[in-house]
């Protein structure tokens, strides 16, 4: 068991720093980012650019260092900055063009500033290290700043202003569908053809097929514009908590942040997701579940003279659980990244609507550290699942 923990654990980093490096490349490569209202401006006739105002950007953001340079950065801290050349380190010009020696401001090595005359190497060089700052990499827990949604400030911070969020409405969602779903394909597969096992296999067949956002739409126009309109009681379309207070019929007035006024936010969101998983839970474990049970332990079991209830849930259900496990471990990645659409829908401030809005402002630093998570996460839940078919089926071993 030791030996294949370490090699697990050895493949797993190689699989996170694979992953890593693809998601880094694909957000470089991708439209957008700091230079893209720069290039938009420059066909502005009334606003007027400069070499040296690309050249702030470029080096603020660090773009123009080669992209394995700034991974190993980001990943890593290293090499880290600023960078001392020789007996001084930058202190705060921006050089562009080399034209012509300049004469540059730099800190000597016992803190004293001085003036010095570079030549047209040593400027294109001052210039690069100009700005950098310093990280310790994101294996260290070091994200970076943020570009713009909370600029300037540590990704880590944007992360667990919004993890408590997600956490409460997918731990929520996933709960109810586990309770729910299991329970629904284990009767339905005991009783396959008859009217129950239809009516849940075509529930199932629905909820897997039709697209969350239109539940989503069709919850809120059900159950908060129409009600609203009509007078009657409803619920919050959208958010987490209300901003002020508002009256529902027959509730009365809420004041916002109260114990009502999140459950309220909390149900709409719950029940799209609760309908999805519950689908897809539901099928998995019936399909699971004929299969067990047409296995000759199962028969042997019921000639044995076992009553159906230990036969099903001693024999049949825990063998049964096994292929579900495969999906139930990636259950823990999900309850970090959220459910994108559906916190997009509800505008509900959580991790999956994060990832849309880092995306739409170009702000990849945060982008690549909810999918840096995620990545890990992933392979922690695959370790996880291997373990539980231990626990659960005893024959299989891990060597």
């Amino acid at each position: 068991m030791t030996h294949y923990l370490l090699r697990r654990l050895a493949q797993m980093f190689i699989i996170v720093l694979v992953s890593a490096a693809a998601s880094y490349a694909l957000l470089n490569f991708a439209p957008g980012g700091p230079l893209a209202g720069l290039r938009q401006a420059q066909g502005d006739q009334n606003i007027r650019l400069t070499a040296e105002d690309v050249a702030r950007i470029r080096v603020n953001f660090e773009l123009d260092l080669y992209l394995p340079v700034r991974f190993t950065r980001w990943l890593i801290g290293q090499p880290r900055g600023p960078i001392i050349i020789g007996n001084y380190e930058i202190f705060g010009n921006i050089v562009v063009g080399c034209r012509q020696p300049i004469e540059s401001t730099v800190r000597n090595a016992q803190g004293f500033s001085e003036t010095v005359t570079v030549g047209c190497a040593e400027a294109v060089t001052l210039r690069n290290l100009i700005g950098r700052r310093t990280s310790r990499g994101v294996l260290f827990g070091d994200f970076g700043p943020s570009w713009k949604l909370l600029r300037d400030r540590p990704v880590s911070d944007l992360i667990l202003s919004r993890l408590p969020k997600t956490l409460e409405l997918m731990g929520l969602s996933t709960l109810i569908a586990l309770g729910i779903g299991i329970p629904l394909g284990v009767y339905s597969a005991v009783k396959q053809y008859s009217r129950f096992d239809y009516f849940v296999t075509t529930l199932a067949f629905l909820g897997s097929a039709m697209p969350t956002f239109f539940f989503g739409i069709l919850l809120i126009l059900g159950f908060s514009i129409i009600p609203k309109a009509a007078n009657l009681p409803y619920l919050p379309p959208g958010s987490s908590e209300a901003v002020r207070e508002y009256t529902v019929p027959f509730l009365g007035t809420i004041q916002p942040g109260a114990p009502l006024d999140v459950i309220l936010h909390l149900v709409l969101p719950v029940v799209v997701l609760t309908i999805v998983n519950i689908a897809g839970f539901s099928r998995f474990v019936r399909a699971s579940m004929l299969e067990v049970l047409r296995q000759d332990y199962v028969r042997t079991a019921r000639a044995k003279g076992l009553i159906e209830r230990i036969v099903i849930s001693r024999h049949a259900l825990r063998n049964a659980l096994i292929p579900f496990i495969t999906i139930a471990v990636f259950i823990v990645p999900g309850m970090f990244g959220g459910a994108i659409i559906t916190e997009t829908i509800f505008s509900w401030p959580g991790m999956g609507r994060l990832f849309i809005l880092a995306l739409n402002e170009s702000d990849y630093p945060v982008a690549m550290a909810l999918l840096f998570i995620t990545a890990v996460l992933i392979v922690i839940a695959t370790l996880l699942r291997d373990i539980l078919y231990t626990v659960i089926d005893p024959r299989i071993r891990l060597s």
